[in-house]
């Protein structure tokens, strides 16, 4: 029994690291550089990193908050909002796009007063993007954050209460080093998948050059005309989601 286990997980283990077997085997090592150092690609970089970036900070600004009252805090409909906030996780993320794009279009429920009242167009600028990655991120580290608080001991907190410290005194000196940990995987998980983001991005920021196209779109449109730099350009997203798995998994996790 023990060998037919072994053999059915080396099958799993083939199906994945196959296909990325075969990428690697594609990559044009002489001119790498060269294709990285073309101005499509520069571009599509630099602006996937400049995304993902703001896509991260704002999902800690309002993931964590989120993440606390939804850990600490009981009331009627929690896990109706837990299963909305977790939700694009498992949702298609075009159909995420489709609903960004309803939401702040020209004609969506609130983009059609950003646009009335303050001329401000989101869908097909950078401005989208972000909110896009944020979207498909954010919960992530919510997911991660929530399970950091569950999991401590809060009678530590409750020590430093009677202690006389103040809430805030406490959430500094406290919670957050107890959490950080979760806190730093849940940040890097969401800022890997900000940065591998293509379906709600393409859908609600469309794919311009230099304004939207980031790394995964540029992955896409040129994989027709200029295969070697969208080559590239997805190895370099490899090697980044898996510095990140790394990372997480010897350094914050603690997981040999």
């Amino acid at each position: 029994m023990p060998w037919l286990v072994v053999l059915v997980a080396l099958i799993g283990f083939a199906f994945i690291a196959i296909p990325l077997v075969g990428l690697v085997q594609q990559v044009p090592w002489g001119n790498l550089w060269t294709d990285l150092g073309t101005p499509e690609a520069t571009a599509a970089l630099r602006l996937s990193v400049i995304c993902s970036l703001w896509a991260t900070a704002l999902s800690v600004a309002f993931g964590v908050p989120l993440a606390w009252v939804l850990a600490r805090v009981s009331f009627p409909g929690r896990s109706i909002v837990r299963a909305l906030v977790l939700l694009p996780l498992v949702v298609p993320p075009v159909v995420g796009g489709v609903g960004l794009f309803y939401a702040f279009g020209l004609k969506g429920i609130v983009g059609q007063y950003l646009y009335d009242w303050f001329g401000i167009q989101v869908t097909y600028s950078t401005a989208a993007v972000v909110m896009a990655e944020t979207f498909v991120a954010m919960p992530f580290l919510v997911i991660t954050v929530e399970a950091a608080l569950r999991s401590m001991d809060r009678r530590y907190e409750d020590a430093a209460a009677t202690l006389g410290a103040r809430p805030l005194t406490v959430a500094r000196r406290v919670t957050l080093p107890m959490i950080l940990p979760g806190l730093i995987a849940g940040a890097a998980l969401a800022w890997a998948r900000a940065l591998g983001e293509f379906g709600a991005t393409i859908t609600f920021a469309g794919n311009i050059q230099g304004r939207t196209q980031t790394t995964p779109l540029a992955v896409y449109l040129l994989l027709q005309s200029k295969p070697d730099i969208a080559i590239g350009l997805s190895v370099v997203l490899l090697a980044v989601c898996v510095a990140v798995l790394a990372l997480l998994r010897e350094r914050w996790l603690g997981v040999g």
